[in-house]
């Protein structure tokens, strides 16, 4: 106010933090006199849109892309942001919430810190953060109280193995610039971005005279170096300079404010700078080459630049890698500020020294120490433990859950980026028996007296109107299963069961026939076939069934004869070959059948059925194929099933079996030589948890 109203200041130059600014900002609105700010980066101070207002340093907005990066990278799903609970720290919140939400990454919860927060508080804080699951940690405060976050995190064991500590621009430059050998210990592992300088002859020129001049002004403090608000302070006063010579000193006057004599307050009687209009037309052009690059203004807002990421090791920060809006995590920045291109995932970077002195990268999360864990209900049964088995150890009380099912749970639980603490807890009466059927069960949920059922539970219509379930992990169907039989009885006579009576009749007449006609053509002019009558009748008959093994010894003369015997040669081939395949596989090959193919069958012959007990499929045989319920029967184990079916319907057993297909399967494993399962299958949605 006394700068403004009694000096009549043409810029001022400042202040240094956001809250500052954003009552700063309206008095310079008010007066007309620019205001520049190199270290105001909250991302609040934009949404007053003042066309006084310049910010000379990055918008804190501007660096949440780069965390979510590397947030992205190392396959994260979860951080907490811990901020100063004022203007500065609230302001780049909303925005670091949506970039992470951007990578599918969410924001469990906000640790909050006030300004003036005492150490016992700190740590009752952190110790709050201890208990939940999440590792990874963003810091976005002041350096003073950031130092004091560090001291008592690694105090109290969180600046160890396992967990992330990232830190935002305002902390890294400050820690780094003056690297203090207290304060870096306390945060060793931690990652830091900090915007990225090129490293020029007009910067190194101006570091070694600034260092002098600072020497010779402070002789006792020793190896002070200037960080990123310092050389951004300096090229702001250039780029003021500069602006003030393009906008001219001609009208550097105040238009006094007209105000009655009853108006006493400051604000009241504030004048207005003749030449602010000029002198924020000149700073919007203003393009020059500063100390930390490219320098240009679009709407009041310096230009975005890359980010340098830092890991502390040591007394100070080491350089693995950089992040552009452009690339975005690269190793390595060429001369020219164009990136060099990368596949995008963490091994862009340098290797990264973690807490706690590894290069593992840590996951993220940890079981965390008051969580609550789910109640998982688990079937109790007495058969069928491939898929769950639930057993008890009377000496220790302890019981151990196994199976199929629990193995797929407990793989893909582990497959989660995050804790999922959970235990069984078995469906069961105190004497350990079932405590019901799997409909019993799966409505525990929804009474809430479990949180979630793992189990051979089966996705359908009925149980979906008040649970919901997950994507099947098994196929799905409900298929029947029959005895089968075998259609060959071997028996001395077996030979004669691959032609049928009228073949064999058939080939034995031409066999007949064959010999007459060789006869007829032969024993005019063949010794071979003359004689006495029956001589010549069982030459010829024994030359046509010799033919069958191609024994015959006679020669024939007649070409009309040789004909024939061609003739008759090749069907004897295919008629001997025929019998050898099929008589060989009357041997060989069980000819099996199932002794039931049809459901209609069953019910009309008022055969017996049965179902595993507990299973929805009872409501299948009841209300879709409409069995009489007394023609069902309970069965429990493979082992009931299969006696159940080796009696059969009329001794006291079944004719057919009812069940899902990863039951039907199992059992056909064991016993696949004796049943079949026999189409349609009745689909279901599968297992599902």
């Amino acid at each position: 106010l006394d700068l403004i109203k009694n000096v009549e200041v043409q810029a001022i130059i400042g202040p240094t933090t956001s809250m500052q600014a954003n009552f700063v900002i309206e008095l310079g609105e008010k007066a007309q006199v620019p205001i520049i700010s190199f270290s105001a980066s909250s991302p609040s101070l934009t949404s007053i849109r003042s066309p006084f207002f310049f910010r000379a340093t990055q918008n804190d907005s501007t660096q949440v892309n780069a965390i979510s990066a590397l947030v992205q990278d190392f396959g994260w799903r979860e951080a907490v942001p811990i901020y100063i609970d004022n203007e500065y720290g609230q302001g780049v919140i909303p925005y670091l919430t949506d970039a992470l939400q951007a990578v599918d990454a969410r924001v469990p919860y906000r640790s909050v810190i006030s300004p003036s927060a005492t150490d016992d508080q700190i740590v009752s804080e952190l110790y709050k953060l201890m208990t939940m699951q999440t590792r990874v940690f963003i810091v976005h405060m002041f350096p003073s109280l950031g130092a004091r976050v560090f001291a008592k995190a690694k105090e109290i064991g969180m600046v160890s193995e396992g967990y992330v500590w990232i830190m935002t621009d305002g902390l890294t430059a400050e820690f780094f610039s003056s690297p203090n050998a207290s304060v870096t210990n306390t945060m060793q592992g931690a990652l830091g971005l900090t915007p990225y300088v090129p490293r020029t002859k007009d910067l190194e020129t101006f570091r070694i005279r600034w260092k002098r001049k600072f020497q010779q002004d402070n002789p006792d403090i020793v190896d002070a170096e200037l960080n990123i608000f310092g050389l951004r302070a300096y090229d702001a006063a250039t780029a003021l300079a500069l602006a003030v010579e393009k906008a001219g000193t001609a009208n550097l006057g105040f238009q006094k404010a007209n105000v009655s004599s009853n108006s006493s307050t400051d604000l009241a009687t504030l004048g207005v700078s003749l030449n602010g209009p000029n002198l924020v037309q000149a700073l919007s052009n203003i393009t020059f080459k500063g100390l930390t690059g490219e320098y240009l203004f679009d709407n009041g807002q310096l230009q975005s630049s890359a980010f340098q990421i830092i890991n502390v090791n040591g007394n100070g920060g080491r350089e693995i890698g950089f992040w552009t809006s452009t690339k975005g995590i690269v190793k390595t920045l060429n001369s020219t500020n164009s990136m060099t291109a990368y596949s995008g995932s963490n091994s862009d970077l340098s290797t990264v020294i973690w807490p706690g002195d590894t290069t593992s990268v840590p996951k993220g999360w940890e079981i965390p120490t008051n969580g609550k864990k789910l109640r998982i209900g688990v079937p109790v049964k007495d058969g069928f433990n491939e898929f769950v088995r639930v057993t008890r150890d009377p000496s220790s009380n302890n019981t151990t859950f196994t199976g199929y099912c629990i193995d797929v749970f407990d793989a893909v639980v582990n497959a989660l980026p995050y804790a999922l603490p959970y235990e069984y807890i078995p469906f069961a009466k105190p004497d350990g028996e079932p405590a019901g059927t799997y409909n019993d069960l799966i409505y525990q949920v929804y009474l809430k007296n479990f949180d979630a059922v793992v189990g051979d539970t089966t996705i359908v219509f009925n149980r979906s109107q008040y649970v919901d379930f997950t994507l099947p992990y098994t196929e799905s169907g409900v298929s029947m299963i029959v005895p089968i039989v075998d259609n060959n009885s071997k028996n001395a006579w077996v030979f004669l069961r691959p032609l049928t009576w009228d073949l064999w009749v058939t080939s034995f007449c031409f066999f007949i026939f064959i010999g007459f006609v060789i006869w007829v053509l032969e024993h005019r002019i063949n010794e071979d076939f003359r004689g006495p009558a029956s001589h010549q009748a069982g030459t010829s008959i024994w030359f046509s069934f010799s033919t069958m093994v191609f024994a015959q010894r006679e020669t024939v003369v007649s070409n009309f004869s040789r004909a024939v015997v061609i003739i008759w040669c090749f069907v004897v081939l295919i008629l001997t070959q025929s019998y050898t395949a099929s008589l060989t596989s009357l041997l060989t090959v069980q000819q099996l059948r199932p002794t039931v193919t049809d459901v209609n069958e069953l019910i009309k012959k008022g055969e017996y059925v049965g179902y595993r007990g507990g299973s929805f499929v009872q409501g299948i045989l009841l209300d879709q194929l409409l069995f009489d319920k007394s023609k069902l029967i309970v069965y429990n184990t493979t082992e009931q099933w299969d006696d159940l079916l080796s009696k059969g319907s009329g001794n006291g057993g079944i004719a057919a079996a009812f069940d899902e297909v990863p039951f039907t399967r199992l059992f056909l494993s064991k016993y696949c030589s004796k049943y079949a399962v026999i189409d349609p299958t009745f689909k279901t949605g599968g297992f599902g948890f």
